[in-house]
């Protein structure tokens, strides 16, 4: 070790197991790479979460956002564009999602799409095996040494053509990995996964003709991206790759984020791959950041569509946006999955992702996601008729105009029902339940649901409360309400889960925040204690 790494691992200490498995990538000298990356950004990080914290205090004051007059020069100007897109990056018509456990790391690439992103977020639950055995699994996948038997099956990686291109999805800005800390304080979870990923693959990932390439979730603002591109530029010059070799696509899933997606892009202007509509946790965050506005209530999740007039202009504003900057426009997730033993039911279901395909290719959008392998071939069935060439970025959209008004448009046709209700129960219990077990998505109703769709579940729980809406039956919503069929749902998920399921567990956690009063920031933050195992002693480097 050098006297410079050995410097570097001063302070540092992992707080967990490290397997042999784990070994190859908690070497000494990646440990100090993630050092280096916590003591120059952490600080920057902090100070734009409390900037969030203060934004929201601004809107329950009544204060809207809009697009922002500091930054018009940039909207303005019609000269700059996003970067090329990169290596096995042109065509991305078809990306599938997923966890970075082994099976489905083979699966996805196996997959007959275009693009993989592996998750180390929404759909995973953080607990230190699956974070670190993600990384294993990614490092393996490419160096094409990922094959397993399992049960008696062999899981090979195909051969007979090029795999999907790879990108990797780290947590938010918000989340911490604390088995990791520096100086005593845990690393940010997202430089924790995108430091280890790209320490030890930029390089081969780029002999193997592509490159370090990146989703980027959950941010609030121009200036986190900014944070990003200061992370880009470090690990490049650090770990002597060349500048814009990292790309990242930026989720737009938050409503403060859809005001700022030019100067988004402009940040990472040299990294950009473009932007995607992460719709789940869009509708999540329009109602977590307008809570408190009786004006903003929706009804039931079914009746926010896509085709609801917040959600319409946001779709309208990304692609607009994306393709005047020459990047790509993602569409977002088919959470439908394929349901066995009921053919007229999946019939329903299929339709349903063939009509949601087919809204977004003829909207402009350059590609979009699945979450299961067999509605890939749907996806795709669509987009190569609709969408024959490579992507669609020449479709500028300048007739498009939306307005922030626009943007904040709430007035969704729909009731809220008892049904509702209840589906937002099961759906907030099942993900949580599965999470507190290590499991980060979970199928529900023929829906993939991960944390965004079980904080939609969440928050509408709690705003209905809040407000003391009247359902469809005549049932007044209120705190008491809630709680009263909580604990049915969950005595009833429990009974029939078995010995050892955590669904009471999650009901305790559950509980409080339904009720229109306490509201936690995040499901994930928080869960998250119940999922670590912090060693008491570090383990040796």
């Amino acid at each position: 070790m050098s006297p410079q790494v050995d410097t570097l691992l001063q302070d540092v200490q992992v707080l967990a197991p490290i397997s042999e498995a784990a070994s190859k990538i908690l070497t000494k000298e990646a440990c100090a790479f993630l050092a280096t990356l916590h003591r120059t950004f952490n600080a920057t990080r902090k100070q734009l979460l409390e900037r969030r914290v203060l934004r929201q205090a601004e809107i329950d004051k009544g204060v809207l956002p809009d697009f922002l007059p500091e930054t018009k020069h940039i909207r303005e100007d019609p000269t700059w564009r996003g970067a090329d897109p990169a290596p096995g990056m042109v065509d991305r018509r078809v990306e599938i999602t997923g966890p970075t456990d082994r099976k489905m790391v083979v699966n996805a690439l196996n997959s007959d799409v275009w693009t993989y992103m592996a998750d180390f977020e929404d759909s995973n639950s953080p607990t230190w095996e699956n974070m670190i055995n993600g990384q294993v699994n990614m490092y393996d996948a490419i160096r094409r040494q990922i094959d397993f038997n399992l049960n008696g099956k062999d899981y090979k990686l195909r051969t007979d053509r090029a795999l999907p291109t790879l990108i990797v999805r780290p947590r938010g800005w918000h989340l911490e990995e604390k088995h990791f800390t520096v100086g005593g304080e845990p690393i940010s979870g997202g430089l924790f996964d995108f430091g280890l990923y790209f320490f030890h693959n930029a390089k081969q990932l780029i002999a193997n003709g592509h490159g370090p390439y990146f989703y980027l979730p959950k941010m609030e603002s121009h200036l986190e991206a900014r944070l990003w591109n200061d992370v880009f530029n470090l690990a490049q010059d650090t770990c002597g790759v060349p500048r814009g070799s990292i790309r990242g696509t930026v989720l737009i899933e938050t409503i403060m984020a859809a005001f700022e997606m030019e100067e988004i892009i402009y940040e990472l202007r040299q990294h950009s791959s473009g932007l995607n509509c992460g719709r789940w946790d869009y509708i999540f965050s329009t109602i977590k950041k307008f809570r408190l506005n009786p004006n903003c209530v929706l009804p039931d999740r079914s009746c926010v569509t896509m085709t609801s007039p917040f959600m319409d202009a946001y779709v309208k504003l990304l692609i607009k946006t994306c393709h005047k900057r020459g990047v790509h426009a993602m569409g977002g997730m088919a959470a439908l999955i394929p349901i066995k033993n009921d053919e007229e039911a999946n019939k329903k279901a299929m339709e349903g992702v063939y009509s949601d395909k087919l809204r977004e290719v003829k909207a402009g959008h350059d590609g979009t996601w699945v979450a299961h392998p067999a509605l890939a071939k749907i996806a795709s069935d669509v987009f190569n008729q609709h969408m024959p060439t490579p992507n669609q970025i020449f479709r500028r959209n300048e007739e498009v105009s939306v307005s922030s008004q626009d943007l904040l448009n709430m007035n969704v046709p729909g009731s809220i029902t008892e049904e509702g209700i209840r589906k937002n129960l099961v759906i907030g219990l099942g993900y949580m339940e599965g999470w507190l077990r290590a499991v980060g998505c979970v199928p529900i109703y023929g829906l993939m649901e991960d944390a965004a769709t079980a904080e939609v579940s969440r928050s509408q729980l709690w705003q209905w409360a809040r407000h003391g809406v009247t359902t469809a039956e005549g049932k007044k919503v209120t705190k008491e309400y809630n709680l009263q069929i909580l604990k049915e749902v969950a005595d009833d998920l429990s009974s029939k889960a078995g010995a050892g399921n955590k669904y009471q567990l999650a009901a305790q956690y559950f509980a409080p925040q339904i009720t229109g009063e306490d509201y936690a920031d995040f499901l994930t933050t928080l869960l998250y204690n119940e999922i670590t195992t912090v060693a008491s002693t570090a383990a040796k480097l």
